[in-house]
Order: structure tokens, then sequence, then C-alpha cells
């Protein structure tokens, strides 16, 4: 993997906050390689070199590829800026467009006859919809190549549907993280919870110490545009494969057993136990059923004002602290994995995405190519932020030590993982009525009648 040293000089020193690291890329891109801009003081030697790692993709000026994804705000910039050298060495310009109502809007556009060229998609229950309804096309063999190089056997069969590859991973995160801040931690004599059952200890000692109108222990946001209760369904997921294991959740998520099946039930009663207390939701926003209408971006902020101590996220969700915040272990913000039920078992909840294409233009299938590859992780993982579970990312790379952390646990053998549930679901279920159902059951609906309902809308056969 090449280095960018002028491009990145600024991220690879700093790694703190995803925003921070941003305005240092962007202020190096125009430095690249003596490229393009006036004044002068270009080489060509350099610019050769630099370009030397893209000549596989071709060269296709004036040709220009769309890329629909759900990423917004922080990150969606970050994005853009991971095809800076892509664009200036092969003539192509990526333009990225990221939406809250990614999975409905992506229905539309490709119902519509206005798909875009490629699109980065969460779900692989969407996924296998689009490759249904005929949207979708095969990978190209490169792309293929690049995923069996790079990538777990498991990580390219969320990818392929009826035994035919189309979609590779992109981004990849470890959703099972509580953040908190560890100033706040030992101002207040705490310490990192081993077990579940040590976890609600604390929150039950933070509530007796702290507790008031405005602090509590946690804090949380599920408002998501179009997708608005994924961050519940995270929560649930989650418990259902401490408390019930790998084999149970294997068989909810492939309905084998039904999505109100008391063990399911269980999961989201514990679940509940925190969520849906006023005593321990939700520090410096409101009670608990502000979380409904909380947006996941800022759902974890009051804990840079002592409004709150833990919020249970992803590692993408560093991306979401301001600029200036200090993300490390003695910092204003950092992360420890879920505890699992017993001390030293933590299971893993993971996500991506999957990239897919909606035509066969040469210029798709090159910008699809080299996000397949460990070279664009590596750009995207050198930006800030996020983590990827591509077995060609250097750790090292890592912008922050949660970001450090999570990519090591994506690279250890050994632990149980679990993809995303409800993006495993059929779309109707994982991407509807259990997003739906988690904001009715946030706003007092009982887990039965929730369930139930989820239940109800899985599609027969």
């Amino acid at each position: 993997m090449r280095t960018r040293k002028q491009r990145r000089t600024g991220t690879l020193v700093a790694g703190a906050a995803s925003l921070g690291l941003l305005l240092a890329a962007c202020g190096g891109a125009d430095d690249l390689g003596g490229g393009g801009g006036g004044g002068g003081g270009g080489d060509d030697t350099a610019t050769e070199a630099d370009c030397a790692a893209f000549e596989e993709y071709g060269t296709h000026e004036g040709e220009s590829v769309t890329l629909f994804t759900s990423i917004r705000e922080v990150e969606a910039d970050q994005m853009q800026d991971s095809f800076e050298e892509f664009t200036e060495c092969t003539g192509i310009e990526v333009t990225h467009n990221g939406s809250g109502e990614f999975e409905q809007q992506l229905v539309v556009q490709a119902e519509g006859g206005n798909a875009p060229d490629l699109a980065a998609i969460p779900q692989p229950g969407l996924l296998q919809r689009m490759v249904a309804d005929g949207h979708v096309l095969p990978a190209p063999d490169a792309v293929e190549a690049n995923v069996d190089e790079g990538w777990t056997e498991d990580w390219k069969a969320y990818g392929t549907v009826d035994g035919e590859f189309y979609a590779s991973p992109m981004l990849s995160s470890v959703k099972s993280f509580v953040w908190y801040s560890p100033a706040l931690f030992e101002d207040s004599g705490y310490e990192i919870p081993e077990t579940w059952d040590d976890l609600m200890t604390l929150t039950e000692q933070i509530a007796a110490d702290h507790g008031s109108d405005t602090v509590k222990p946690w804090c949380a946001g599920i408002e998501s545009g179009g997708a608005t209760g994924w961050p519940a369904t995270d929560w649930i997921e989650d418990l259902v494969l401490r408390t019930g294991g790998g084999d149970v959740y294997d068989q909810w998520v492939s309905h084998e057993i039904p999505f109100n099946d008391p063990q399911i039930a269980e999961a989201v009663d514990m679940a509940g136990a925190i969520l849906k207390d006023d005593n321990y939701v939700n520090g410096g926003i409101g009670d608990s059923r502000s979380i409904a209408t909380t947006s996941f971006n800022d759902g974890g902020l009051p804990i840079l004002d002592g409004d709150c101590f833990l919020h249970r996220q992803a590692s993408f969700y560093e991306a979401q602290w301001p600029e200036g915040t200090d993300v490390s272990p003695e910092g204003d913000a950092f992360a420890f994995p879920l505890p699992g039920e017993t001390a030293g078992e933590v299971p893993l909840l993971v996500g991506g995405e999957f990239v897919a294409a909606f035509n066969d233009r040469e210029a798709t299938q090159a910008v699809q190519t080299f996000m397949s590859s460990a070279e664009w992780a590596n750009t995207r993982v050198e930006i800030g932020g996020v983590t990827s579970a591509n077995l060609g990312v250097d750790p090292e790379l890592a912008t922050s030590d949660v970001l450090r952390q999570a990519i090591e646990l994506f690279q250890q053998e050994g632990a149980v993982v679990r993809f995303d549930g409800s993006d495993m679901m059929p779309s109707e279920v994982g991407a509807g009525a259990f997003w739906t159902g988690m904001v009715d059951w946030i706003n007092g609906s009982e887990t039965a009648t929730v369930l139930d309902g989820i239940e109800a809308a899985w599609p027969a056969g």
C-alpha cells in the first residue's frame, strides 16, 4: 500500500476526532504530487509515481459516476475526499450523494428508471430485493478477485445472492461499543464493567451518585430520517447475541424461530431496562421517549457536558464528536466493548455496506473495482472516523485508539461475530417493521405487542 505523506500528514500526526482529520486531509489535497493547480512548482515525476497505483483502472477523461449512500454530514465529506487521487489519475469524477431516506429513495429511483451508477447498500436483505427485481448487475471479475483476496468468506457471502456475487463489502464497523468519558469516569471513581451485570450495577450507581432531572447514566437517539429506529434494533441484536448466543441469533435472523419468540422478548426487555427507564435515560435531552426524536448524530454528545455517562453506539460514532474532542483512553471520549454475560466473552455485532452497480459502464466498473480494493480501504481508514474488515488494512493507519481496536477485533480469530440482524432480514422487516416497531416501543408500546406486529410483517415463504 502506498503511503500518502503529502496528502494526509496532519491526519497521521493527529489521530484525533474525524472532523479535524477531515480538515487536515482537505488542507493537503491541493498539494498532491505537483498536481494541476496554478502557480508552478509541479513535479511530473511525482505525479506519475502517484498515479502508478491507478493504472489498472484506465483513463476516462470527462466521465462521471454517481455513488448513492446513507452517509451524511462529516462522513459524507470524508467519503468524497477518498476519491481525490482516483479522480486526478483516472479522470472519473465521482459524485457522492448521501440521504437519510436512502432505503426508500433507492427503491424509488431504481423502479423509476433513475438508479444511481453505484449504491452502497447497508442491508443484504435490500440487496437481495434489488437483485430479485433485476436492478443490480453481477460484480465484474476484478471486483470478485479483490474480495477473494481481501475479505473473509462470510463477508463475501453477504454480497452474494443465489450463488452469484453482486456487491463488494465497503466499510465495516464494530457495533458493540459503549462510549463514555474517561475523564468523567476517573473523577467519579468508576471502572469499566466486565459483564452485563456489572454494567447494570454501574448504571444504578451512576443514577444514585448523579441522577437528576437532567443528568442520567445513559443517553441515546434513534432518529435518522427515513431510517429512524435502526439504533434501537442494534440494541436488541446485541442482547440477543449475548443472551442466546450465535445459534439463537442465526435462527432468529433466518426466521427459524419467530420474531416474538420468548428468547427475543427477553433480550428486548433487557434493553428496555435501560432505554425505557426515565431514571436511566435520556441525560441532557429529556425523558425516555425523547430517544425517538433525538438524532442518532446527537445521541451521545451530552457525555461531553457531563449530562450522561454512557452511550451504546458503533465505532463509526467517532465521526460525530465535535472538532477538538480528545478521543483517547484518558480523554473526553472513548469506548469499551459492550460486555457479555461472562467476563472475557464479548460477542461482536458488526455492520457494513456493499457496493452494487446498476449499469456496466466502464467508468462504473472502474469505481466499483477501486472501492473493493485494499488501496481504497486504507485510503478511507487513513482519512479518519471509520474502520474496515478488509484484511489488507493496516491497523496503524487508524486515526484513533478506538478505531484501531475495532480493526484488530475484525482481524482476531475465534471471536463470536455476527452481522447486523435487521440488515440481514427481508427489507420489509429489517428496514421496515423492525425499525418502526422500535419507535413504537420507545414511545410506550408493550414488548409483546411490538414483537407480534413485527412477526406479522415477515413475508410468507
